[in-house]
């Protein structure tokens, strides 16, 4: 297992959308895949999890009906598709994946489990 990698992230106005890709190698269908973020000064916060094999989801509810985070098995690539973008959401936007074979996992444990393997980050900047 080797450490994810963002892309797709950058500057958008307030309603807009973004689209951020996190891309691993190995197992990854067999990974809990995390998305989260950070604004400066403040915490990290978890937005979205997808669960393992079939990709059970889970969404803060800062989130929840904006964002949708889906999987790519055969392209090893978790996206997270963010619309209705608001100034909130600037931050830095990380991914990272945790191994879970050969237990299948649902998005609601991945959402609250402890991560492996972190992402650099891509930033997110949404401007009123």
């Amino acid at each position: 297992q080797v450490q994810p990698v963002e892309s797709g992230g950058g500057s958008v106005q307030a309603g807009g959308s973004l689209r951020l890709s996190c891309s691993a190698s190995g197992y990854f269908s067999s990974d809990c895949v995390g998305w989260f973020r950070q604004a400066p000064g403040k915490e990290r916060e978890t937005i979205a999890a997808i669960g393992t094999r079939g990709g059970s989801t889970y969404y803060a509810d800062s989130v929840k009906g904006r964002f949708t985070i889906s999987r790519d098995n055969a392209k090893n690539t978790v996206t997270l598709q963010m619309n209705s973008l608001n100034p909130e959401d600037t931050a830095m936007y990380y991914c990272a994946t945790k191994i879970s074979a050969p237990i299948v996992r649902s998005g609601r444990y991945c959402f609250t489990a402890r991560y492996d393997y972190w992402g650099q980050g891509t930033q997110v900047t949404v401007s009123s």
